[in-house]
């Protein structure tokens, strides 16, 4: 548990963060509003206000460590039982988190810590999402889109327009069976497969949504040479063959002839390989937010009570590929503040490194020992 020293502190910083922040929502006497504690991030929800002045008073007269709001629209948003409120529709949402990507860096530091490659390889993730499927997949624009830096370890894409207003729950979660990858058949690419036919036709890399996506790696890996096949399960004798043939295979696969080598059981082959890929050519994203027509999620601009960071909203894409959150997310950027730090990590923030520390008593910027103190890896010496 955060100490009371510690909340007396920072709560005070939380307030006056609140009391320079312009609320920009056209939503917001539609949405239900949900707040937390530094123990828990809702501890309460089926709060509603009918315009930004009013949520602005309430959050900086009460501080709140976590501000979340629905990316549904209602009725009567503080209505209970959720029949109450009457669902008018809801924005798409992706949440897309370090901690579910999986990464060789988190056996070291584990989802208590995020390093900065993790904070990137989620920035790359959210790029992929908008990049692979969003936009080529589904045909939303990016005007249509707001990507939100989370204020801890990952990403939120909203998209809002009115096709996707009126999704209900099962449609939202197709929607992330696509995206994630994890259900894709194989006989729905190869037409030919289980036919008694010369030749096994496949996609080609031309070919919309995953065809294409699935063509395109199996051709990457082929150019990739052996050792890159044999990573993408390829047994080393057949990757040699088709190595060989590398012209010809490549060749074959654009035009849709996945037949240029001769392979034992090449429908079941293909079909393997293709079930492999699949979830690594897919994005990790929270199915669980995605689907839920009644989810909260961190509201844009306000603080994380886990890191002090603000939860930014980005522009564009191209913003996005520049954004470094322990840069442009810093939301407290004034005085020094002496803790008690015990931190194995080594933490990178505006460009300077801190730690590891040894219950050691350090002098930090504010940014700095705000962020560990809310992590739990330092305590406030007062």
């Amino acid at each position: 548990m955060l100490d009371d020293n510690a909340k007396a502190m920072i709560t005070p910083l939380f307030r006056d963060y609140y009391g320079h922040i312009e609320i920009r929502d056209g939503h917001i006497g539609e949405r239900e509003f949900g707040f937390g504690d530094f123990e828990k991030k809702i501890s309460f929800r089926h709060y509603s206000f009918s315009n930004a002045a009013l949520l602005k008073k309430y959050i900086v007269d009460n501080a709140p460590a976590f501000i979340s709001y629905s990316p549904a629209f209602y009725q009567e948003p503080s209505g209970r039982p959720m029949e109450k409120k009457g669902w008018l529709g809801a924005e798409l949402v992706f949440d897309l988190d370090a901690g579910d990507l999986h990464l060789e860096c988190q056996k070291q530091h584990s989802r208590a810590w995020v390093c900065s490659n993790c904070l990137e390889k989620v920035k790359l993730e959210t790029i992929k999402l908008i990049e692979d499927f969003l936009i080529p997949d589904f045909g939303f624009s990016t005007k249509e889109m707001s990507i939100n830096f989370s204020g801890n370890r990952g990403y939120h894409v909203h998209v809002s327009c009115d096709p996707v207003y009126q999704l209900k729950s099962k449609s939202r979660e197709a929607i992330t069976d696509y995206i994630s990858g994890k259900k894709i058949d194989p006989d729905w690419f190869f037409p030919s497969i289980g036919k008694k036919i010369a030749k096994l036709s496949g996609p080609k890399p031309s070919d919309p949504g995953w065809g294409g996506k699935l063509a395109g790696d199996v051709i990457k890996s082929i150019n990739g040479g052996v050792d890159a096949l044999v990573a993408i399960g390829i047994e080393r004798k057949i990757a040699k063959a088709l190595d060989a043939k590398k012209a010809d295979v490549i060749f074959g696969i654009s035009n849709g002839n996945w037949d240029k080598v001769a392979i034992p059981k090449k429908d079941e082959f293909w079909k393997g390989i293709i079930l492999k890929i699949s979830p690594n050519l897919g994005c990790a994203i929270d199915k669980n937010v995605t689907k839920d027509v009644h989810h909260l999620i961190r509201m844009p601009e306000t603080l994380h009570g886990d890191t002090g960071l603000a939860g930014k909203s980005i522009g564009s894409v191209s913003e996005l590929e520049k954004f470094d959150p322990m840069k442009d997310a810093i939301a407290f950027n004034s005085g020094e503040i002496t803790v008690e730090a015990e931190l194995p990590y080594k933490l990178i923030m505006m460009g300077n490194e801190y730690g590891p520390y040894s219950k050691q008593r350090v002098e930090l910027p504010s940014y700095a020992a705000i962020y560990l103190i809310l992590k739990r890896f330092a305590k406030l010496i007062v």
